[in-house]
């Protein structure tokens, strides 16, 4: 009997709110790796589907898998803008 080798990969993934509601989410790391839920938890377990079947898709052709350095961490930041504090810039809108 074979022994199945197995390996965990850890990947980031960006989930970006649908205006239908639910979740689209791109995985960064493994281009065209797209999937969406209708909610967050959905859509990380979607996630963690689709990154599974792309790694197998990749290891049926041979292909290297990609394998992430660090966690990135994104999040939203507000701030102020005040059109007139740019009239006499040169990155001035136009």
């Amino acid at each position: 009997m074979e022994k199945i080798k197995s390996q965990i990969y850890k990947y980031n993934i960006i989930l970006e709110p649908a205006k239908e509601g639910g979740f689209t989410v791109f995985v960064p790391s493994l281009t065209g790796c797209i999937t969406e839920g209708d909610s967050f938890e959905e859509a990380v377990n979607n996630a963690k589907e689709a990154i599974e079947l792309y790694l197998e898709s990749l290891a049926e052709h041979h292909e290297n898998i990609p394998i992430e350095d660090e966690a990135q961490v994104m999040t939203e930041v507000e701030v102020q803008f005040k059109r007139s504090q740019i009239k006499n810039s040169a990155y001035a809108l136009v």
